[in-house]
């Protein structure tokens, strides 16, 4: 009799186990942080003068006075369409005060690791702020991230200066950080390239390699950490953003055409990795 009641008790949970598994991914909230760059793709191209002042202060208030970014767009026609319940927002990260207009490596341990914790470091929100609301967390750094200099004789985690050694500290420690937070899925972008007149050969061929290190070493399979290569997008296996897809030949910021195209191949990612791991997609976002 007692092993009766144990499996029917099985038989009743199962269904109602098997429905909460259902709902938790049908309904997510997924933060998207950026600079310009990133609020280009998620636009879909060039804002006005006028609404990248606006958005730098309040991306809620450049939106309303702009037409609807692309980004959320191709959400809402995909929620519609298959019946999910997906919330996407952006968010300016850092702003550009108090901390400063800076997100590279050497920014995000500062603010994520060196300074973890429930309450925000100069105004910005740590992962254990943004992993109580979010169950996504996409993040980004500006192009500039790729004037990599030479290496000093010794690395040191807590310097800013931009060397393949301390970006290598850097994202360590941070993917440590990150694996704190298992609950929630990260996508992180490869960093964005620049012209050719704006950045030495040099530094070009030390940011390939440290993209390259970040693709085939630091990130490890099977963990809540994705990638989404924004680097092989924009320069098709050379050192430079190709200037087919530059706003002009001295201004490394996508066009409106290359931002189009990235904005739904960043979509095809985020939607993957909420529902297959990433395993369906290239890690540009193109279907496998």
């Amino acid at each position: 009799m007692k092993t009766r009641l144990i499996i029917l008790s099985i038989l009743i949970i199962l269904p109602f186990s098997s429905c909460k598994k259902k709902q938790d991914i049908s309904d997510m909230n997924i933060i998207y942080l950026h600079h310009s760059t990133g609020g280009l793709i998620w636009q879909g191209g060039q804002l006005s003068l006028f609404t990248r002042a606006v958005r730098k202060l309040s991306p809620d208030l450049a939106n309303l006075i702009s037409r609807e970014s692309k980004i959320p767009g191709l959400m809402t026609r995909y929620n519609k369409e298959n019946n999910k319940n997906y919330r996407i927002k952006e968010m300016v990260f850092p702003k550009a005060s108090p901390y400063g207009w800076h997100n590279y490596p050497y920014d995000y341990y500062k603010i994520w690791v060196k300074n973890a914790g429930p309450e925000p470091y100069m105004e910005e929100p740590t992962l254990e702020m943004l992993t109580k609301q979010y169950q996504v967390v996409i993040f980004k750094h500006c192009f500039p991230v790729s004037n990599i200099q030479p290496d000093k004789e010794v690395a040191d985690i807590d310097s800013d200066y931009k060397s393949l050694a301390n970006y290598k500290l850097q994202y360590n420690s941070l993917r440590d950080k990150l694996y704190e937070f298992p609950e929630t899925k990260f996508i992180i972008f490869t960093g964005a390239a620049q012209v050719k007149s704006s950045i030495s050969e040099d530094e070009a061929r030390r940011a390939k390699e440290f993209f390259n290190w970040v693709i085939n070493e630091w990130d490890r399979p099977d963990d809540n950490i994705y990638l989404w290569d924004l680097y092989a997008l924009e320069t098709e296996g050379g050192l430079y953003l190709k200037d087919e897809y530059a706003a002009s030949p001295g201004n490394s910021h996508p066009n409106n055409e290359f931002s189009s195209k990235a904005a739904g191949l960043i979509f095809n990612r985020i939607i993957d990795v909420i529902e297959n791991n990433g395993e369906k997609t290239k890690l540009t976002g193109e279907a496998i």
